[in-house]
């Protein structure tokens, strides 16, 4: 069997080893390192797979979102509405921004952001909504938007984990994860669906005002070379990244049936134990599983995260402590939150290997301990 990893970037990357050898090695002999066609070319496909209009690349999924914050004009103490219950970059770059993140519930069920739970928390102060799309999993995007709209308040997706992802409507209107607020964002860190081989990031949008601001916030706040409009940064996808994510993107669909594949004989195989909650996939969106997370009852997640490491089998706590308790924010007044569902969730949660190299006799490993080890306990 195979060494077990969360992620097996290598032998993904070998499968696809001479496309992406040969567009590295055009990269090096162009020389054209920054932007240039290479990078122009990925933004293009990768905004008609995502249903985008335009597509900025950046340098990470962090920047993604502090760019989307700048863009939309938002100020030291405006207030935007967030999960706890995502990783601390969602909300790192609202803090930066002296912005205040208002922290809210999440659904139990799909671990994203509960549209009623942002209903009751707007303000006076409030000025956008930020879904994560946690796991893989969509948030419920239509009732978001009406929101939205009813507040006259903008979305921002994060769409880090959940690239790819076809949402429907109650309409049947399909639009992919990112492409539905106002501006969406997501990460090319190595480990993502479709991940780059070092850092990366996108920002998209369907409206061209905005796009002309994400576009000139991104390079310094340059509307022409030399010519700073307004107070940017430096944040740039190089060519190198986006040669090889333009033809990881021609792989992403296969890609996502893969982990699709692989979540289907998790769920089979911890179909009948009680003690074990599979990740719940709503009829609306195609999870595509950035992460394999389950909710365990009446066992102890700790105990079995070290129990599987013991076993040379890796899993991961995504997250031990959510943002609301991070020290942090404790520069915000008021930062006070009850959050039981999250806490709840925070306490239960273990995410097992999800990628798209698992095979059969890896997962019948992993799920033989997880269920041997909640056996003992028994």
């Amino acid at each position: 069997m195979k060494q077990l990893q969360m992620v097996d970037t290598k032998s993904q990357y070998l499968k696809i080893k001479t496309e992406v050898d040969a567009a590295v090695i055009a990269v090096m002999e162009s020389s054209r390192f920054i932007g240039g066609d290479v990078v122009n070319g990925f933004a293009n496909n990768l905004g008609t797979y995502h249903q985008s209009k335009h597509v900025i690349p950046c340098a990470n999924g962090t920047d993604a979102l502090q760019i989307a914050m700048m863009a939309l004009g938002l100020q030291p103490g405006d207030e935007v509405i967030t999960p706890s219950f995502t990783y601390i970059a969602t909300v790192e770059v609202a803090a930066l921004l002296r912005i205040k993140p208002v922290f809210v519930e999440v659904d139990q069920k799909t671990f994203c952001i509960d549209p009623i739970a942002v209903e009751k928390a707007i303000t006076p102060k409030t000025k956008a909504i930020v879904p994560v799309h946690l796991y893989g999993h969509a948030a419920d995007m239509e009732a978001i938007m009406k929101i939205a709209a009813k507040h006259n308040l903008f979305v921002i997706e994060d769409n880090a984990q959940g690239i790819g992802n076809d949402y429907t409507f109650s309409d049947g209107t399909v639009k992919k994860t990112g492409s539905i607020g106002h501006i969406g964002c997501t990460s090319f860190y190595p480990s993502k669906n479709l991940g780059a081989f070092g850092d990366g990031g996108a920002i998209f949008t369907n409206d061209d005002a905005l796009a002309v601001q994400l576009k000139m916030i991104a390079s310094h706040g340059q509307s022409r070379q030399y010519y700073h409009d307004v107070v940017g940064c430096n944040s740039r996808l190089d060519a190198m990244q986006a040669a090889i994510l333009d033809i990881k993107l021609k792989h992403l669909d296969e890609y996502i049936a893969a982990r699709r594949k692989a979540a289907d004989f998790y769920d089979k195989a911890f179909a009948n134990n009680p003690k074990i909650e599979v990740p719940f996939r709503a009829t609306n969106n195609n999870h595509v599983f950035h992460q394999y997370t389950l909710i365990l009852h009446d066992t102890d997640r700790d105990a079995l995260n070290k129990y599987l490491a013991e076993h040379d089998i890796p899993s991961m706590i995504y997250y031990p402590v959510p943002a609301h308790k991070q020290k942090m924010f404790d520069i915000f007044e008021d930062n006070h939150y009850e959050l039981p569902i999250t806490d709840w969730l925070t306490k239960r949660v273990i995410s097992l290997p999800m990628h798209t190299e698992l095979d059969e006799e890896q997962q019948t490993f992993i799920a033989q301990h997880v269920i041997e080890f909640i056996n003992k306990q028994a």
